[in-house]
């Protein structure tokens, strides 16, 4: 149930018979090459699917110790999870369980309605018992970012690869499409913006789905910078638990969400995008936070393709 880019859901577990860990993997199968190129927001999403398995453990009251990069000879050998004996969850990591299956990433309007600030400093500690930072820019760093999406999505139209991959994750009904257990279905897409204010992605630019209707979104989008200190491979996978941990506990405070990684994608403006003033060295997800309808569930690949007993 984790958030991935596109919803590849680039993961894979590994259960070792006899043995109480559980291997996760990355799929390069799943990488976008283009958006993509050092695999950062693969890592992001194989992430947020071990901080999934650590909540499920917890509900199931087990904790599960979590080693990064194991075997430094295999580079897509992301994590080992060893879990704990019956009891000894974590009690907190357990509270966030019930938010699995009603997080989705919702593509709808926000109201202009406030968010109270210790729904805000709630979300910030969640970041921080993962390692990272959660930042809410003020107003020329709000406007920053929010021109960054805008350069970004004018840099996409004009790359024809970009565009590409894109469509190859996006799913209309159209003839030739890719399987329905993955990607982001038409439905998913939300409506099209009637004078472009929000960070929200439009995976139909072509117009491609008929009928789609048009609203007006929020005025000022409220978001947040999740970010670390420095830029490695576990750092992304940190961040990767740090994010669904945010997406989660938003979703308990009735908060809706999305996702914006668009200027993310591009070197050129990522490096942009964090406060210089600030501690925060390297940004891995931008949040779109507010009040407004949910989103709707995205299909899901079957269990018996995201893990296996060996």
């Amino acid at each position: 149930m984790a958030p991935s880019m596109h919803n590849a859901q680039p993961w894979k577990f590994v259960h070792r018979t006899g043995t109480d860990t559980i291997e996760l993997h990355g799929d390069p199968e799943r990488a976008m090459p283009r958006e993509d190129r050092d695999h950062r927001a693969l890592h992001l999403g194989c992430g947020a699917a071990l901080f999934g398995l650590r909540v499920a453990a917890a509900h199931r009251a087990r904790a599960a110790a979590t080693r990064l990069l194991p075997d430094p000879a295999n580079p897509w050998h992301l994590a080992d999870i060893r879990l704990g004996g019956p009891g000894s969850a974590d009690g907190e990591l357990a509270a966030l369980h019930p938010a699995l299956p009603r997080r989705h990433t919702s593509r709808a309007p926000f109201t202009e309605e406030e968010i109270p600030s210790e729904v805000v400093d709630g979300l910030r500690s969640a970041a921080l018992l993962e390692g990272c930072e959660l930042v809410v820019p003020g107003a020329w760093h709000t406007d920053t970012v929010l021109g960054l999406v805008h350069e970004s999505q004018m840099l996409e139209a004009a790359d024809a690869a970009v565009r590409a991959e894109i469509a190859a994750w996006t799913r209309t009904g159209a003839a030739g499409e890719g399987p329905d257990t993955e990607g982001i279905p038409s439905y998913a897409f939300g409506p099209r913006q009637f004078d472009v204010t929000s960070p929200v992605r439009d995976f139909d630019s072509r117009r491609r789905v008929p009928g789609r209707a048009s609203a007006v979104f929020e005025k000022r989008p409220r978001i947040a910078l999740l970010g670390t200190v420095e830029d490695s491979r576990e750092d992304w996978l940190r961040a990767g638990q740090a994010m669904h941990r945010v997406l989660l506990r938003a979703t308990l405070d009735g908060l809706a969400t999305s996702l914006v990684s668009q200027p993310l994608e591009w070197p050129e403006l990522r490096s942009v995008a964090r406060d210089p003033g600030s501690a925060l060295g390297f940004v891995h997800m931008v949040f779109r936070l507010g009040y407004g309808p949910p989103g709707r569930a995205t299909p899901r690949r079957p269990a018996a393709d995201v893990l296996t007993f060996v």
